[in-house]
């Protein structure tokens, strides 16, 4: 009898998100199954076939019956028996995802956090007391600085790659 290993969080996460990405590709290919095939998506599967016959996938018969099935395709829903065995054409997978808003809105939100500990440090130090405003005020400022950073990664990235 196989020896199961036990499962772990990150397992689990790589299968849901891999479930996500397959469910994404299935609805965009449902969405797309009535829409007539334009050149430039002709072209693209035909290359998508070179591709699998480049692997190994396909033999030359196989690439010539499907490229066949391929020419005569009308709408996207003509793709299923062309691509029937072989991975999903990449007009069905979608956009990268940009790092969005979400972490200045998390930046926004650490601000809120450090603003009531920041606001004691600075009514502690008018009153005299530098310690209990530096135990309250420094970390909240730390704090602020460290989640901008974090925020502001993906711009200081692309500006990086870009040369800028």
């Amino acid at each position: 009898m196989a020896e199961r290993r036990p499962m772990k969080p990150g397992d689990l996460i790589g299968m849901a998100t891999a479930a996500g990405q397959e469910a994404r590709e299935v609805a965009a290919r449902r969405r797309m199954a009535p829409i007539r095939l334009t050149d430039e998506e002709r072209r693209v599967c035909t290359d998508e076939l070179a591709e699998q016959f480049a692997l190994g996938r396909l033999n030359e018969d196989e690439l010539h019956r499907r490229v066949n099935l391929l020419n005569e395709a009308v709408t996207h829903a003509d793709l299923q028996p062309v691509f029937a065995g072989l991975p999903a054409p990449s007009l069905y997978k979608p956009a990268p995802r940009n790092p969005g808003r979400w972490r200045w809105a998390a930046f926004i939100g650490a601000v809120w956090m450090a603003l009531p500990f920041a606001l004691v440090g600075l009514v502690l130090l008018v009153f005299g007391r530098e310690i209990a405003a530096a135990i309250f005020g420094l970390p909240a400022i730390a704090w602020v600085f460290f989640t901008y950073r974090w925020a502001s990664r993906p711009a200081r990235e692309e500006r990086r790659r870009s040369g800028s």
